[in-house]
């Protein structure tokens, strides 16, 4: 929703480190800029842990530049693009999937608005493939405006498959941990539909 707001910057940090960097940015940026930080990456005993999420962060002061993605692994096969706890959830696919041969690039775009448009365009022009993993509703979302992307440049990008997005269907999120994780994507989720694109 704030995404659509302009003159707002929007940050979604996948890991402890990134988090300090993109926070003592947003500290020194003059424009407003909302920060949103996932529970699920906070390393707290009750929530589902992901290895990455809570990793090392050096005392002295560092920034992390607005609307500089991170590639956060290599691959030629699909693009896997994304961010915050569902990076973590794409890099375990991504580890199942390269047992049998896919080799997926994982994008963690780190800020929504501005948004990383190249590095999300130069690793589809190389992959030809594009999945967009996110925690967010499927309509009117992020994912819906990176297929845009990618479909208002065909002109440069050749896809050897449809784009694909995986997201939260449009239903409220239940209560209830079972079902919350029956309605937002889950790492099986990411591999079956990368494995679709595959075939």
């Amino acid at each position: 929703i704030f995404a659509h707001i302009p003159g707002l910057k929007i940050v979604v940090p996948s890991n402890a480190y990134d988090a300090k960097g993109l926070m003592i940015q947003a500290i020194r940026d003059d424009n407003p800029v909302m920060y949103f930080f996932h529970k699920g990456i906070m390393g707290l005993p009750w929530m589902a842990y992901f290895t990455g999420s809570t990793n090392h962060v050096p005392e002295e002061s560092y920034t992390i530049p607005f609307g500089q993605a991170k590639i956060v692994q290599e691959g030629t096969d699909v693009t896997l693009v994304t961010l915050s706890q569902m990076v973590h959830k794409s890099t375990a696919a991504a580890e199942k999937l390269a047992q049998d041969g896919i080799s997926v690039e994982i994008i963690d775009l780190r800020t929504l608005v501005p948004l990383d448009k190249d590095t999300v365009l130069n690793s589809v022009r190389k992959t030809g493939r594009l999945c967009i993993a996110d925690e967010d509703y499927l309509s009117f979302g992020l994912s819906g405006e990176i297929a845009a992307l990618v479909a208002e440049n065909l002109d440069s990008v050749k896809l050897n498959s449809p784009v694909k997005r995986l997201a939260v269907p449009d239903v409220p999120i239940p209560y209830s941990r079972p079902l919350e994780q029956t309605v937002i994507p889950q790492v099986e989720h990411i591999e079956s539909i990368v494995r679709e694109m595959m075939n």
